[in-house]
């Protein structure tokens, strides 16, 4: 009796190291696929160079970001001008979404966030703006990129409090 029980929990053991690796080596993150610069750590991180420029207004401060072409993105710039309560958090400027409002592909989903990204959080609903921790960030899951913010990064990190962010194509 006890050599079956030490199988079984030799087989289950197996059997869960195995899952792990299996969905380790799945596991698709922020920067899989991405064009990315990282040699100046004040600008975003994610490199997009085609896309719909658009500008984001907290309070008196502009900041410029492009959207990609993801489903995501084009459900946004067909909804803008929009307007979205952020407040901000230690690493990103978040506010809550109507998910009717940010359709996405699963195929889009992903860990993490590179620093700079727009993205939404299909958890929350939530529509985010990262500006630093990416190194730390691939325990973050549900997140689809949708652009990046074309500023250095300071002149959002160092707002503070809450805004009733709007967004809309520049000029």
């Amino acid at each position: 009796m006890s050599k079956k029980i030490i199988a079984l929990m030799a087989l289950v053991l197996i059997t869960g190291i195995m899952a792990t690796n299996v969905t380790a080596q799945s596991k698709k993150v922020a920067k899989d696929g991405a064009a990315m610069q990282t040699k100046d750590k004040s600008v975003a991180t994610r490199v997009i160079t085609n896309g719909t420029k658009i500008v984001m207004h907290f309070g008196s401060t502009e900041i410029p970001g492009i959207l990609n072409d993801s489903k995501t993105a084009q459900a946004l710039i067909k909804n803008l001008p929009y307007t979205v309560h952020m407040n901000r958090y230690s690493h990103d400027f978040c506010g809550i979404v109507p998910a009717r409002d940010f359709p996405h592909n699963e195929s889009e989903v992903h860990y993490g966030w590179l620093n700079g990204d727009i993205d939404y959080a299909t958890d929350g609903p939530y529509f985010t703006i990262l500006f630093e921790d990416e190194e730390a960030s691939e325990r973050y899951g549900n997140q689809v990129n949708i652009g990046v913010i074309t500023c250095p990064l300071e002149k959002i990190s160092s707002l503070k409090g809450s805004f009733d962010v709007r967004i809309e194509l520049a000029q």
